[in-house]
């Protein structure tokens, strides 16, 4: 019965939804970012470089027979899974960048206090206030 109890602790806690939630919206995006780059990105960047579609390049090891598929390297759609990569990396970078910000302000803020004199804010760590002189 301890094990049961221990899991149902382990699975109620806020983190452990979150992270489910984090990953449902992963995948989603996810799609997102796959039919981005095969309908959006790589119809233009393919017809720049003359009408090419990167998801047939691919080299032949060996011949399809009556019997056997041919044995092929997609490189082609190789690449498109690269840049699959980037764009969810880039996205992720600028995310993780906004939340530092946004971080970071919310600690700037917590780090100064109100004299009790001028009513003026000043550093936490402050033994008289810059405005007014008086001793904290």
């Amino acid at each position: 019965m301890p094990f049961i109890h221990d899991f149902k602790k382990f699975i109620s806690r806020g983190s452990v939804i979150d992270m489910a939630v984090g990953i449902i919206v992963g995948a989603s995006f996810t799609k997102i970012v796959d039919n981005l780059v095969a309908h959006v990105l790589m119809p233009p960047i393919g017809l720049l470089l003359g009408g090419v579609d990167f998801s047939s390049f691919k080299f032949t090891l060996k011949s399809a027979t009556e019997n056997a598929p041919a044995v092929t390297i997609d490189y082609g759609l190789f690449i498109n899974t690269l840049i699959n990569f980037f764009i969810v990396a880039f996205s992720v970078f600028i995310l993780i960048k906004v939340l530092g910000a946004v971080y970071r302000k919310k600690e700037e803020v917590l780090q100064v206090k109100t004299c009790s004199e001028c009513k003026m804010e000043i550093p936490l760590d402050a033994k008289r206030c810059g405005h007014c002189t008086s001793t904290l």
